[in-house]
């Protein structure tokens, strides 16, 4: 007999795990850089879009240094696993602690002693950050969730 969780928990194929994360690292670097640049572009000083600019390439920058290699392990435990898998495990329990973290620092940010300007910057470089992690889901998606 099958345990009664194991019958009601949203399952899914490998490759749905592949776009859920892909979409999730997507859409929170959207809000994140399109609020951050809201927020620089807000303090109306003539040097905001440098500013966003720099929050870019630094965004760039994490991705290819810390990023990707968080991405590739993701992927690699997505294509590890077998299909039909819980849903939330794409990432483990330990990303979600941090993904959990990472939005109470946000929130203590935005209630703390730092300008609005400065928050914005963090969150356009996080965002840019995401959004170029994101590729790496993406490309593993649309390969089908195959090795390479």
């Amino acid at each position: 007999m099958t345990h009664w969780a194991e019958r009601l928990k949203p399952a899914a194929a490998r490759r749905t795990h592949l776009l859920l994360a892909a979409g999730m690292w997507t859409v929170v670097g959207a809000l994140l850089l399109c609020i951050g640049a809201r927020w620089v572009l807000g303090a109306q000083t003539s040097y905001a879009p440098l500013q966003i600019a720099a929050a870019v390439a630094v965004g760039a920058a994490k991705a290819w240094f810390v990023l990707d290699k968080a991405a590739g392990r993701i992927v690699q435990r997505i294509r590890e696993r077998a299909d039909g898998r819980c849903l939330g495990g794409f990432v483990s329990i330990k990303t979600w602690e941090i993904i959990l973290f990472m939005i109470g620092i946000g929130r203590l940010l935005r209630g703390g002693v730092l300008s609005q300007n400065i928050i914005g910057l963090l969150y356009a470089a996080i965002g840019a950050a995401l959004l170029f992690g994101a590729r790496n889901f993406w490309r593993a998606w649309y390969r089908g969730g195959l090795a390479g």
